[in-house]
Parts: C-alpha cells; sequence; structure tokens
C-alpha cells in the first residue's frame, strides 16, 4: 500500500498553485495546509480547494506555525526568492522534506547552506526547475544524446520576455536586494537548460548588461513597494495592453536590475554557451541552439501554441528556415508548458522512496552560481568569474536518499 502523504505550501498563491497539483487524495496525498503572510492570499487558498476539491484546508500566517502543528511529510516553498534560504533550512531542520521553486537562493552562501542543512539532517530536497521536465527541452536533448548531431560543442539561448514589466518591475523583483539579478529569478531556468543539455556546468563565466528601459518609467512612491501583494492573481496587471513599456507607470519604487543580460559561459566539459535576456520585447519565446560537430538543432517556439525542432544534418551554403528533419510537438498542456503535474508527481514519488528526481539540488546551485557570478561580472566590466566547486561529500549526494 502506497504511503499517505500530507503536504503543505509556503507561499499559497501566485507560483503557489504549483501545490494543486499534488491535491490527490485518491492516490493517498493531499494537501493539508498553506501558509502566507498575506490575509487576502489564505483566503484566495481555501477558496481554490474547495472549489476544485470540496476540500478545506487549513490556513497559517506563519510557516513556522504551520510546520510545526501540521508536521507535513513533504512542503512546496514557493515564496519569494529572499526568503528560500530561510524558509527551506527551517524545514529541513524540522525532517520535512522540501519542494524548493527555483531559483534555490539568491547568494551563493545561501545555495551552499540549505545544501549542508539538507545533507545534514538527512532529509529530501528537490528543486522546481520545472524546465527539465518540459516535452521540447526532453526532445531536444533526447535528440542530442542519440548523436544525431555529433558532439556538442556550442549552446545559444535568446530569451525574450514580452511581459518583463508586469512580471519583474512592477514588484519587488526589480530590486536587486531580493534577487541578487533576473540572471536567477528568470535566467536560472535557461542556465540550468544549457547545462542539462550539455551534460555540463559553468566553470567561468563573463558578461555586459544594462538597465536601459525600466528606470525611465514611472514610479509607485518609496513605501508602497507591496500594493500588489494583496491581489489573488497578477491578471489584473499583467496584460498585452501593457505596450509600449514608455506609455506605462505604477513600476516598483526601487529598480535597479539590468533588464538586459547577456552573459558567456565556458563548461566543465569544453562546451561554450551564451545566454541573451531581455525584458521588454513585443513577443516572448525561449530559443536554443545547440550545435555539434555534424550537425545543429533549433527550437521554434516553446508556448501553448507547440514547439518544432528543426535539425540540420548536411551542409549547405545558405541559410534553410527548415531542417533536414522537423520534429512537431503538439501543445504540451496546462501548468507551465505541461511540466507542473510532472514535477509534482516526481516530487511525490519521491517521497515515497520510488524516484530520484530530475531536477536535483546540486543542478540548481550550478545554476544559480553563474547567474549570480555573471552579475557580478556586468557589473564590474565584463571581467571574467570563476565558478566555485561543491565539497565532494555534496557534489556526491543523494538528496532524494533513495540510495
Amino acid at each position: 500500500m502506497e504511503k499517505q502523504l500530507r503536504l503543505g505550501v509556503i507561499g499559497s498563491c501566485g507560483r503557489g498553485e504549483l501545490s494543486d497539483w499534488a491535491h490527490q487524495p485518491e492516490n493517498g496525498v493531499e494537501v493539508v495546509a498553506g501558509s502566507d503572510l498575506y490575509p487576502l492570499q489564505r483566503e484566495g487558498f481555501v477558496k481554490r480547494h474547495e472549489e476544485k476539491f470540496k476540500h478545506t484546508p487549513k490556513t497559517y500566517a506563519d510557516y513556522r506555525e504551520m510546520i510545526e502543528k501540521e508536521n507535513p511529510d513533504g512542503v512546496f516553498i514557493t515564496a519569494p526568492d529572499f526568503t528560500h534560504e530561510e524558509i527551506a533550512c527551517f524545514c529541513l531542520k524540522h525532517k520535512v522534506a522540501v519542494y524548493l521553486e527555483k531559483p534555490i537562493a539568491i547568494t551563493l552562501d545561501g545555495a551552499d547552506h540549505i545544501l549542508q542543512t539538507a545533507k545534514e539532517n538527512k532529509t529530501r530536497l528537490m528543486l522546481g526547475h520545472n524546465m527539465r521536465y518540459m516535452n521540447f527541452t526532453n526532445k531536444m536533448r533526447e535528440i542530442i544524446q542519440s548523436g544525431m548531431i555529433g558532439e556538442v560543442k556550442a549552446i545559444w539561448c535568446r530569451h525574450f520576455i514580452s511581459y518583463g514589466g508586469d512580471a519583474y518591475f512592477r514588484d519587488w523583483h526589480a530590486d536587486r536586494a531580493n534577487t541578487c539579478s533576473l540572471l536567477l529569478q528568470k535566467g536560472a531556468h535557461d542556465i540550468d537548460i544549457i547545462h542539462w543539455l550539455a551534460d555540463s556546468r559553468t566553470v567561468r563565466v563573463n558578461g555586459i548588461g544594462s538597465l536601459s528601459v525600466y528606470d525611465k518609467v514611472p514610479r509607485r512612491p518609496a513605501g508602497n513597494e507591496h500594493l500588489f501583494k494583496d491581489k489573488l492573481s497578477i491578471t489584473s496587471f499583467w496584460t498585452n495592453d501593457h505596450w509600449p513599456v514608455s506609455s506605462l507607470k505604477d513600476y516598483y519604487p526601487t529598480v535597479n536590475n539590468e533588464d538586459i543580460n547577456m552573459v558567456n559561459l565556458q563548461l566543465a566539459n569544453g562546451v561554450q554557451a551564451c545566454y541573451l535576456q531581455c525584458h521588454f520585447t513585443p513577443d516572448a519565446c525561449r530559443n536554443y541552439t545547440v550545435i555539434g560537430t555534424q550537425g545543429r538543432i533549433e527550437n521554434m517556439g516553446d508556448g501553448d501554441d507547440g514547439t518544432t525542432i528543426e535539425v540540420w544534418t548536411r551542409r549547405t551554403d545558405s541559410f534553410r528556415r527548415d531542417g533536414d528533419i522537423t520534429y512537431r510537438l503538439p501543445p504540451p498542456g496546462k501548468g507551465h508548458g505541461g511540466a507542473d503535474p510532472v514535477i509534482v508527481n516526481n516530487f511525490i514519488d519521491v517521497l515515497r522512496g520510488k524516484a530520484v528526481p530530475v531536477s536535483t539540488p546540486q543542478g540548481a546551485r550550478y545554476a544559480v552560481a553563474a547567474g549570480i557570478l555573471g552579475a557580478q561580472s556586468i557589473r564590474n566590466g565584463g571581467m571574467p568569474c570563476d565558478i566555485p566547486d561543491l565539497p565532494e561529500e555534496i557534489e556526491n549526494f543523494d538528496f532524494s536518499l533513495n540510495k
């Protein structure tokens, strides 16, 4: 008989809706409680569960009270980035298994502290890098590992973010004190996928970037930093009508994160990569190009309309939009490109000792390390920065505890 699981969520709305996929009473899994600082968010969490599941979870303003009173088997931490270290370490010390939304932390010391705490307390830790669970990234990895394009030598990622102003410059994300850099909150996804496709990690990074648009837009007065915090969703201020950027107002009082980031990544296995991010494009897409010794692949689209992956394996001295082989992937389904229900089920299987996570704490740490030191390079004239290794006992530790 499957182990019965009682789960909680810290940061119950917004990205906290991820935890809804885990409420599977028919499978012996229940989300029994949620914690959130804001009363309206707690009310929204309960209302959502009552409407979707005919179920009324308990709510708490203080996550520590929730952990101590409910003693859940696991918890989803989807609170803001700058709280991750404190909350994750508290849960891990209380022997509560943790699903931690990316980025793992906003400092390298913070990320390493979380890993060390999980190891010392022998408590399961899984990271929410859900792009490893998306159909198009898995198909690209499958093509690469088949040997179709030979040995990978270069990976380029262009990230166009039409909604950058709405998602990252209207609230706490705009201030680097809360995020370090948008190379973490947004870029950690892509850096992690670059590492995953290359089967390696960044050892050296350098970059350039700028705050070129959002430093010139009207902002809310200081003291109104959390104007949007009591909203149940961001739909009221995330809309395609918000264009062009220069016509808008009510941005976060402190805006000091770069809205253009470009970093070069030297990977341990010799692969060279670059990641390019812009937060004021008119369109939105992640576009990966992987170049090997016998060909290259590229995804066209990554959203709800489905994705095309083109593969070029023969020489021609002109640009061909269509590859020699074309893979057309259907629309992925609900939940962040169809990934959310898959990664949540992986977490449930990890808790039951039936699986190991595709998304690892070590991988998450190296993704934010590249972002943190990439930002450092950008802010110090583009000087290259070396990525420190994890200690061997952490590098080789099984955080799923399934050995």
